[in-house]
């Protein structure tokens, strides 16, 4: 049977991925957040997985404000990178692993959340940005991805308490996949940020920090944050940290197994008016 054996948290900032694409990572402003993945990209290749489960939300490239999607699943075989309006990224496409992304969609759909099933779709900085920082810049990803879109763009989007059983859910689906697969589940995006009005720029280093110690030592009490704390604490943008949910609650100990062990915990301010917090979490 598939198993996961580890969770992977990113922030999946925009900016970083220009920085990587246009050799900036060693420039006195980029250099201490990109020493911070270095750990990480040791880490992924002796830890290579079969298959990683990649959490993210689209930034209305595959999706438009006219159809958004609570939770998308993607089931193709290939994704291009998307043009976000300036061009594609230049990193290799993503290979998809469809067999056990409609077994998933199969288990979780009958679990009773409600998935959209996505046969063809192009992904964006929001599922490429922690590949290149997880793999740096190869010449093909080292492994299947299949990409989970959540909504964290247009209001009403799902609540922590919902992401995180979902992710209970994902977890069951995975260990019943009649396959020897070796899973890791990623939740992107955040921390603390916000794009506009009068409090563009926000960083809160305090509740990302605790945010990180709930997720570590109280993943319950981190699903339990309301949405107006996230907006109040984090930013408008510091919702997508609902992602992070996903991915926690498909872990062993929140499902009757053994507390995971902190591989790798990394936290740096500011990459372009971002909070960027790093997580690796591997079963006992």
């Amino acid at each position: 049977m598939a198993r996961i054996s580890a969770s992977v948290y990113t922030s999946h900032v925009p900016a970083i991925g220009a920085a990587i694409d246009l050799g900036k990572t060693a420039e006195p402003y980029w250099q201490p957040l990109f020493k911070g993945y270095e750990y990480s990209k040791q880490w992924m290749k002796d830890n290579k997985p079969d298959v990683v489960f990649l959490v993210y939300n689209d930034h209305a490239t595959a999706f438009s404000l006219e159809m958004i999607p609570t939770f998308a699943i993607g089931t193709a075989a290939e994704y291009q990178p998307a043009d976000e309006g300036y061009g594609a990224r230049p990193v290799p496409k993503v290979v998809g692993h469809p067999g056990l992304a409609s077994h998933i969609a199969q288990s979780v759909i009958q679990d009773d959340f409600d998935l959209t099933i996505v046969n063809k779709m192009d992904v964006d900085h929001g599922l490429t940005v922690p590949l290149s920082l997880m793999c740096g810049q190869p010449q093909a990803w080292p492994c299947p991805v299949i990409p989970f879109a959540v909504n964290v763009v247009q209001y009403p989007v799902p609540s922590g308490q919902r992401c995180f059983n979902l992710g209970k859910a994902i977890r069951k689906a995975v260990e019943s996949y009649d396959e020897p697969l070796n899973v890791h589940i990623w939740g992107t995006g955040g921390m603390s940020h916000q794009l506009q009005g009068p409090r563009a720029g926000l960083i809160n280093k305090e509740f990302d920090n605790a945010f990180l110690d709930k997720l570590i030592d109280e993943p319950q009490a981190a699903a339990a944050i309301p949405h107006i704390d996230y907006v109040r604490e984090a930013g408008s943008e510091g919702i997508e940290l609902v992602m992070w949910l996903i991915a926690r609650g498909a872990m062993a100990d929140v499902n009757g197994g053994a507390k995971p062990r902190v591989a790798h915990r990394f936290y740096h301010v500011p990459a372009s008016n971002t909070a960027v917090g790093h997580l690796i979490l591997e079963e006992s």
